[in-house]
Formats: C-alpha cells, structure tokens, sequence
C-alpha cells in the first residue's frame, strides 16, 4: 500500500491512485467481496484496526463483525500463535486487597489476548490460587480463549472448559497445546491435568453431576457490548440487558448446582452506556446470583487502564460531563455449606433516621486535572478533598453548593436550610461496621431522599458513598444494597458509579480475607418526576 501524492492511496488490487473513498473505489471496481478479503487480509497482516479503519473508511464495528462472521470468533488479531518465552509471570505476588490493578495484561506460556474482551490471566491466576487446591476441578463455562483454562493446566487443577462457540473451543485447544520443559520449574514444577474441553451451554450443563465442581471461574460477555459470534443461538452477547439478565439467572442456578457446598463461583462483569448515562449490568448481575441464594464471599474491583485520560477523551470527558468506564467487578460467590434460610433482616431493618447535616462550600477550582474515568485514586491524605472538588465541579450546578449529610446517629436534622443553593447533595456516613449501624444508615436515607425531592432542583444531584463491610464472616455488598434500595426510584435516576479508593493501600500479607480499600460513590440526578 503506497501514498502517491498528498490524499492519494494506491488500492492493492489494481495499484489504481485514489483521492477520495477507497472503499467506494474497491467495491465498484472489484466487488463487494473482494472488498471483504482486502480487509481481513491486513488483519491477516496485522495492521492495527484504527489504521484499516481510517484508511478504507470502515468502522471498528464493521471490522469485528466482518472477523467474526468469517472466523466464527470476534478476535483482535489472525496471525500466528505466539512463541512461548516464559511459563510464569515475573515478580508475581497474589492480591490482598479489593481493589485489582494490572497494567499489562499478561503474555506468559500461551497467553495473548487475540479473543477480543477475554480478560487478563493474572485474574484468574488469583482466584485459582486463593479458592482452589492442586488437583481441584476449576470450571470455566464462558472460555472463550482459554485463559482460565492454561492457568488451571499450569497451576496443577483439572479443569472443565465450555463454550457456546466451537470457534472458540477450537482456540482454546490451540492454546492448551504444550508441556511445559521441567527446567522451568525445577523440582516446584505441578502435576498437570489435561482440560476437558468442549462445546457447551452454561445455562444447561448437564454433563456435569451435581455437587462435583470445586471452583467456577469465568468472565461472560456483556449484553449487547461486544458481539462474540453471528449466528449461534444462545449466545448471551447477543441480547439485550433484560434478556442477558434472565439468562444469567439460568447461568446462577446451573452453577448453584454443580459447586460443591461451600465451592466458590468468581464472575467478572462491567457496567455499560447508554445516552451518557451508567447501566448497572454489574450490579444486576450481582443481584441474580445472590438471589440464586449465594452468598458474597468478597467484591473486587478490577480496575481497567485502557481508557485515555488526556488529549481527545479527557476532552470529551469534560466538555459532555460524563466519566469513562474504568472498573470492573468480581465478586466471589460462595455456595453455602447446608441449606439454610438467608439473614436478610437486619440488612433489611427500618430503623429511625437520625443524622447531622453540613454545608461546605469547595473552592472553585478549574476543570484542569479533574479525573475523567470511573475509578478515582487519590493520596491517602487528599482522598475526601479531591473527591469532594471533583463531585462538584463535575456534577455540581453553577453557583451551587457542595451539602453534605453526614449520618451518624447524632441528633436529628433536616436538609440544610440553603437548599435552593445545593449543587451536589453528598451523603455519607460516619461507621457502618456493623449490620446496625448500616441499618440505620439505610433507613436515614430513605429519609434524606424523600425531603431532598422537594429539596433539590431537577438537574441537581443527589451522590451516596457506601463502603463494603464484614458482619458475621460475611461480606455485606453496601454499595449494592444502597443501589437497590433506590433502583425503583422515578425521581431520582443513577447517573454514574465511581470507585474511590487510595493511591497506595497497604497490603495485608497473609490471611484468607481481602482489605477492604474501596468505596462507591452512587451519582444520581433530580428529575422533573414528583
């Protein structure tokens, strides 16, 4: 492909010089398909997608679909297998906090990321290590590439390995396809079992007797985000959220099924977009499998370091006030030891409201370093400051105040009298350690909604931070429950779901439980709704 003159690129077919539309040129001189073939073949060749779109005028979309529709599978690359240069990730040390960050994605033993969205091999590295034992069987459901499935292979557990999609499971054989030189490992090098790999539906795994399954671990699509195939019934990356959900619960009940009591299931899912506004896939799905009567083991937060944070999109970002998606969440699920009736009630508890209320005024600073993505890492000496400044200069009305609602059982207090001046009403809470006082929190803000409707201006916006926390050997999913509690809510509508966490958490060495550093900040706005 050559450039002759300023604007003019040579097609590869006839070497004619076109000024304008290559693709247009392509397509009447030499057809449609031959069009098709001249795309896949710089796939073939490895040419970055931005650049074959920007050159034949196609859209990213159109690549990915025009892959998957002639491979069967939605991958970010047609070359060759790899060379193997390492089995082990170097300096690796497993996670002891809730919040997950791997800058590089991982390429060690057959690892390469060409199955577009599968996820990063030191995820599943993790949960193998920390839920499973050498020889255990890990099941994979939603395989995709195989990651999951080289890890069990290289960490010594057997393995099940399913996928709707034979292109897929075809990929993931390819991958699966070594033995690792004992010199690598010297005399630490694992027993290693061979995966069962085939095609198979997660929502209906009846090969698999109950109770036999030590750990789940799998990463499924995300409805209607990244399409996997064409023309596959049932796959789940097809549909959309109400229906993916309603799969998922299917998925929930078959892997309720096959875990032993007290087996672990960790699902990695993201949130999604639409009109600038959140949709909480994660939170929903969250809600499916614990309804499936599974209970949180932990809730990790994934954070995701592909999206730009400068140039264009931090542009973007501020000119239409919305955060790029930038977590992700992985919730470990435990299947109860014996059948027992959920403790729902003090989670539950309608407990009167009682708090202290405070305005703040936040210095008007500029738009410049405002965060401009999903997840907010802030010094630990910086961290309510900045979270305060962002909040409102990015959801804050002009002029407007940041109020603050700090519930801590004190003594009782109405909305601040300043209210036509609120831009953000903030609510927090001052300990919600236990399920008491977290109860209390809740119904304080069943309160504070219902006076802030009347309080608050359409357009403004209501922002309550929840904190995970542990009751009874238990995880207590605060972030989700509050997000429950307002999920019916016409009046208010959830805008954003921003993570808050410190810029260097201290490690926990040791112990089965994670720390818990992260807290959520559920952003909602007024609407005109009374």
């Amino acid at each position: 492909m050559k450039e002759r003159t300023s604007g003019a690129i040579e097609c590869p077919l006839c070497g004619t010089c076109v000024r304008r539309s290559l693709r247009l040129h392509i397509v009447r001189a030499h057809g449609e398909e031959e069009f098709r073939k001249v795309i896949l073949a710089e796939e073939r060749r490895g040419t970055p997608d931005e650049e074959i779109g920007q050159r034949y005028g196609v859209s990213f979309g159109t690549i990915q679909q025009l892959v998957t529709e002639t491979y069967g599978a939605n991958v970010s690359s047609l070359r060759a297998r790899k060379r193997i240069k390492r089995w082990q990730p170097a300096h690796f040390r497993e996670e002891t906090t809730t919040v997950w960050s791997f800058r590089q994605r991982g390429d060690w033993a057959t690892h390469d990321g060409r199955y577009r969205g599968n996820w990063s091999p030191y995820i599943p590295r993790n949960v193998i290590l920390k839920y499973s034992k050498p020889g255990e069987v890990v099941l994979d459901y939603f395989v995709d590439g195989g990651t999951t499935a080289v890890e069990a292979k290289l960490l010594g557990r057997r393995c099940v390995a399913r996928d709707i999609n034979p292109s897929a499971i075809s990929m993931t054989i390819e991958n699966l396809n070594f033995s690792v030189p004992p010199s690598f490992f010297g005399e630490a090098l694992p027993h290693m079992f061979e995966p069962q790999v085939s095609v198979g539906d997660a929502r209906a795994l009846s090969d698999i007797r109950d109770a036999t399954i030590d750990l789940v671990c799998a990463h499924p699509p995300y409805a209607g985000i990244i399409q996997y195939s064409t023309r596959i019934p049932g796959d789940l990356s097809m549909l959309s959220i109400g229906e993916f959900l309603t799969e998922m619960r299917k998925v929930a009940m078959e892997s309720m099924r096959v875990l032993k009591p007290g087996g672990k299931c960790a699902i990695l899912i993201g949130d999604a977009r639409k009109d600038r506004r959140v949709v909480p896939i994660g939170f929903s799905t969250i809600g499916v499998f614990l309804e499936a009567g599974f209970g949180l083991r932990e809730l990790v937060i994934k954070r995701q370091h592909n999206c730009k944070t400068t140039g264009f999109w931090y542009t973007r970002s501020i000119q239409h006030n919305f955060l790029l998606l930038a977590h992700e969440y992985l919730p470990i699920f435990e299947k109860p030891p014996a059948k027992r009736v959920a403790e729902q009630g003090s989670l539950w508890a309608d407990i009167p409201a009682r708090w202290r209320a405070d305005v703040t005024e936040v210095p008007k600073i500029g738009d410049e370093n405002l965060e401009t993505t999903t997840v907010w890492i802030f010094p630990e000496e910086r961290i309510e400051s900045e979270t305060r400044r962002n909040l409102l200069r990015r959801f804050g009305m002009a002029g407007g105040a940041f109020s603050e609602v700090v519930c801590d059982g004190g003594r009782d207090a109405g909305l601040p009298e300043s209210h036509e001046r609120i831009g953000v009403l903030y609510v927090d809470h001052a300990s919600q350690q236990d399920l008491s006082a977290f109860g209390r929190y809740r119904a304080a803000l069943r309160n504070i909604v219902t006076q802030s409707r009347q309080a608050l201006a359409p357009g403004s916006c209501l922002v309550i931070r929840a904190r995970d926390f542990r009751a009874a050997n238990r995880l207590v999913p605060a972030g989700f429950l509050v997000w429950k509690d307002m999920d019916q809510r016409q009046d208010f509508r959830l805008r954003e779901i921003i993570i808050v966490a410190p810029e260097q958490a201290e490690r926990a060495e040791g112990g089965e439980q994670l720390s818990i550093v992260h807290s959520y900040l559920l952003v909602y706005e007024k609407t005109d709704t009374e």
